[in-house]
């Protein structure tokens, strides 16, 4: 026997995730099964909530500042989430995350029953979901850091987008699932504010189902080798992890946040879009079951499952096109395609199948995620994969925080406080146009200036 059959398989198997998860192989079948049960409840419930939020009475400016304010969290808590894992393990970090995520599911369960109580001009529901916003989103923000620290221990440096891609084949899966799960739960009701309301809560419950057991799973079966870090120094060591950056990050992080704050503009806005710009539905003719009419909202949610479809499609063969190619021109089309779908939406006709296509179009940026992820911790020093990852986020998602408030205002239009007439008048093609061209200057930065992994040159 050679001396390459005696060593260990020690790289993950990017073609076939799911027979890693029956084989039991702890680390990335935990974190995998964790990833699918917040993924659904947070997929389902959080690309409805504009549609819940305006169903409960809140205006676009509200929903944008909505989208801002979660901006806000996933700018702040990556970093110390990070910092939090690389200190006390990921499993309990997770195990933390996860209970508060399922907390917020259930806050935003509970939020129409103070839909009669007002505080000004707003009402206590829409301030309870703004409350809930701060634990929903625990599991995804806070647990950043661990969940890529330990795709980083769990396979070699020039193996590392097909490990995150492994995971991320779960990820979203749930994706998949989810939407389409939320467009059945959606179907027996119609379009009016209170059906939507009772639908969505519906959804919620399901949420919360879900995020109870992805906590008791992964703090149960999950049993790390963790590489712990040292303790975390306060703003002295955000500064230095900051400072020492790796290279390879810089022209990245440029890039990446004018994408993403092109993105954060207008997609909070996408479900209404679809169910109050467009107000497509479907109507189909099915043997032995007769005509079928999917609501709006109902058929939201088939779209953002043909767009997880082609995520799933494409995401292991673009992983492992990546060791070939290298990591740049991979994200590169993510960027592309995150670039120039807002423009593509909102100038869309009023037809089912073109916005199918559409939506099959911008499962294409899902793709470049695997290698987006690689690029971002490969280059970081063991034991530090969470502290360089939330510093990368918590410098993007801080510029990236007025994006949706600014979106908001550019849909709905901007008021002289001083006289009450419109300074500018509300334009939602306008604010998707001024999105794309946010993009695409992020797009050509990266294209231009943006660095390789070494491992995969």
């Amino acid at each position: 026997m050679s001396l390459e059959q005696d060593q260990p398989d020690e790289t993950a198997d990017p073609l076939d995730p799911f027979r890693q998860f029956l084989a039991l192989e702890r680390d990335v079948l935990v974190l995998s099964a964790a990833m699918f049960a917040f993924s659904l409840g947070f997929q389902m419930t959080n690309r409805y909530m504009a549609e819940y939020m305006s169903a409960l009475g809140a205006s676009a400016v509200v929903i944008g500042l909505f989208g801002s304010f979660g901006n806000v969290i996933s700018a702040v808590y990556p970093y110390p989430g990070g910092a939090i894992s690389d200190r006390i393990g990921s499993r309990y970090a997770l195990t933390a995350f996860g209970l508060c995520s399922t907390v917020g599911f259930a806050i935003w369960l509970v939020a129409p029953a103070f839909a009669d109580v007002s505080i000004g001009p707003v009402s206590l529901a829409i301030v309870v979901i703004f409350l809930g916003l701060l634990l929903s989103q625990a599991w995804k923000s806070f647990g950043l850091g661990a969940t890529f620290a330990i795709v980083k221990q769990a396979v070699s440096p020039s193996q590392l987008a097909a490990g995150f891609a492994s995971t991320e084949t779960f990820r979203r899966t749930a994706f998949l699932v989810g939407p389409l799960f939320a467009a059945a739960l959606f179907y027996p009701f119609g379009s009016s504010d209170g059906e939507i309301v009772t639908a969505f809560q519906l959804i919620l419950l399901v949420a919360v189902v879900f995020g109870a057991l992805g906590t008791v799973v992964q703090h149960v079966l999950y049993r790390p080798e963790d590489d712990v870090g040292k303790a975390f120094e306060g703003v002295s060591q955000l500064l230095a992890d900051l400072r020492s950056m790796p290279d390879e990050l810089r022209p990245l992080l440029v890039g990446d946040t004018f994408v993403r704050f092109a993105n954060g503009m207008v997609y909070v806005f996408f479900v209404i879009v679809v169910t109050r710009f467009l107000e497509v539905g479907l109507t189909l003719s099915l043997p032995a079951v007769g005509t079928v009419s999917l609501s709006p909202q109902s058929y939201f949610g088939i779209l953002l499952g043909i767009e997880m479809l082609v995520a799933l499609l494409t995401m292991l063969p673009v992983a492992k096109a990546a060791e070939r190619v290298g990591l740049k021109p991979v994200v590169t089309l993510g960027f592309a395609v995150y670039a120039i779908f807002p423009i593509m939406l909102i100038n869309a006709p009023a037809d089912a199948t073109v916005l199918a296509g559409l939506f099959a179009f911008s499962g294409l940026r899902f793709a470049g995620l695997p290698a987006h992820k690689a690029l971002i911790v490969g280059p970081a020093e063991t034991g530090a994969g969470g502290r360089v990852t939330g510093a990368y986020y918590l410098l993007r998602n801080l510029i990236v925080i007025p994006s949706a408030a600014l979106g908001g205002l550019l849909w709905s239009g901007v008021s002289n406080p001083v006289t009450g007439g419109e300074l500018f008048i509300g334009d939602p093609t306008v604010a998707f146009g001024i999105a794309t061209a946010i993009g695409l200057i992020g797009t050509a930065y990266f294209l231009l200036f943006g660095k390789e992994f070494e491992a995969y040159q």
